[in-house]
């Protein structure tokens, strides 16, 4: 089971190719990375559905909220370093400051940001804005 986890996880990054050769190839593997973490890492047993540890982290009200966060402004750190517009910039930071003032209600927020996705979508506008196609987040 963890070999096949791990071979789910490499595939995301196989496809690095739609970025053009002048964007760093390894902080678009990153970016892919942290949103895939905190997003879609953990299959939900007996569904296809997957979550990430961000909903997880928000069962601890405020502190795990703010802990995805920071992780989430990672991604928009490392879009601006690579030259990504100061508007997707902003919207970037929208989709951070949506999820984390919804998930931080207790209850609601843990479902809010298993269905959010709010770091896959910033990898997508980031990727769009470098030149390239939209990343397929497709794991097996």
């Amino acid at each position: 089971m963890a070999t096949q986890s791990a071979s789910s996880l490499e595939s995301q990054f196989d496809d690095i190719d739609e970025v053009p050769d002048s964007v760093d190839e390894a902080a678009v593997r990153r970016m892919r990375f942290v949103a895939n973490l905190l997003d879609d890492s953990i299959r939900v047993p007996g569904t296809d559905l997957r979550i990430g540890i961000d909903p997880i982290l928000g069962i601890l009200p405020g502190a795990g909220d703010a802990m995805a966060a920071a992780m989430s402004v990672y991604i928009v750190l490392e879009s601006a370093r690579l030259g990504v517009p100061f508007l997707t910039l902003l919207r970037m930071m929208a989709n951070v400051t949506l999820d984390f003032a919804i998930g931080s209600v207790p209850v609601i927020g843990p479902l809010f940001d298993a269905a959010w996705k709010a770091n896959q979508k910033n990898v997508e506008l980031a990727v769009e804005h470098l030149g390239g196609e939209s990343p397929e987040f497709v794991v097996e």
